[in-house]
């Protein structure tokens, strides 16, 4: 079956064309009002370039604390040691082959994901673009990989054979 074919249709009219717009009456100036309270004491230096120093703003504001080495080594050494635990985390725990498998899983992602929010935590202090902190970050990361790698070889060597399946393999 075909369908007949439609009728031409009526030309439309030609449209009026449209009034000119009238002009625009200029906007008055935009009150900005300053934020309430005191602000005295909030001037925060980023900087987007590495630089050395002591003067270092991580994670949030007031830490370690201007013009205190002590702080300042404080958070170099604790930056250090969650680098570390970061790489050691990186490896799958040793679960009982007696345990469900939801344990297991359950036990896999909240360790996968306490790893992560370390991580994120020691990114954004590198971000600083603090020199001292990225030294201490790096180092860590190093010293826990060597940590990881040292303790899978001594494992190996201690069964004498090396599993292809072996996520410590090297």
């Amino acid at each position: 079956m075909s369908m007949p074919p439609m009728a031409p249709m009526a030309p439309m009219p030609p449209m009026a064309p449209m009034p000119p717009m009238p002009p625009m009456a200029p906007m008055a100036p935009m009150q900005m009002t300053p934020p309430s309270g005191d602000l005295s004491n909030t001037s925060m230096i980023m900087n987007n370039n590495l630089h050395w120093g002591i003067d270092a703003t991580i994670l949030f504001s007031g830490w370690p604390g201007h013009h205190h080495p002590g702080m300042y080594v404080l958070s170099l050494v604790f930056l250090f040691l969650l680098a570390i635990a970061i790489e050691v985390l990186s490896v799958g725990p040793t679960l009982k082959p007696t345990a469900t498998p939801l344990v297991s899983g359950v036990t896999q992602t909240g360790i996968y994901a306490l790893r992560t929010v370390l991580a994120y935590l020691v990114m954004l202090s590198v971000m600083s673009f603090n020199i001292g902190i990225l030294i201490a970050v790096v180092a860590g990361h190093a010293l826990g990989f060597f940590v990881v790698k040292v303790r899978a070889l001594n494992h190996i060597a201690g069964q004498g054979q090396v599993d292809s399946n072996d996520p410590l393999k090297v």
